[in-house]
């Protein structure tokens, strides 16, 4: 599995909304200036994780993003599922009449892998960790 910026980028932005979680929204530029995200880029992705439920936006100049589920309900899986598509390894592994039965065995084991990796981390999981690595002067990036 491969995630591409969108996913990265995306799963950063959340991360950033976690640390800031019951405080009011967060603008945009803010979100981008601390996760190193182009902001242009950044605002799509907004859009989409508001589509999908996992941020609210309000306009104005108090306006901002901000999460709607705790961090902690939110978990890596449902993100990256939002923002790239299937877990799955390869496209038509669901299609009926797949053929090559002994690589869709290896391929339906590595989704349900990444799957199960995925479903146990949430986003204040990451929050934690981002955390955690800037307390030790580094700075952890996905």
């Amino acid at each position: 599995m491969r995630i591409s910026t969108k996913g990265d980028y995306g799963v950063r932005a959340l991360i950033e909304l976690s640390h800031h979680y019951g405080e009011g929204p967060l603008q945009s530029a803010e979100i981008a200036a601390r996760q190193r995200v182009p902001e242009p880029y950044l605002d799509q992705l907004l859009t989409t994780l508001r589509k999908a439920g996992f941020i609210r936006s309000v306009r104005g100049p108090q306006g901002g993003h901000a999460l709607v589920l705790p961090p902690e309900e939110v978990r890596l899986s449902d993100v990256i599922r939002a923002l790239e598509g299937s877990l799955s390894p390869v496209s038509h592994l669901h299609d009926e009449g797949y053929q090559c039965r002994a690589a869709h065995e290896v391929w339906h084991q590595v989704e349900t892998a990444t799957q199960h990796i995925l479903d146990g981390v949430t986003i204040a999981d990451l929050a934690q960790r981002e955390m955690e690595y800037d307390r030790a002067g580094g700075r952890y990036v996905i």
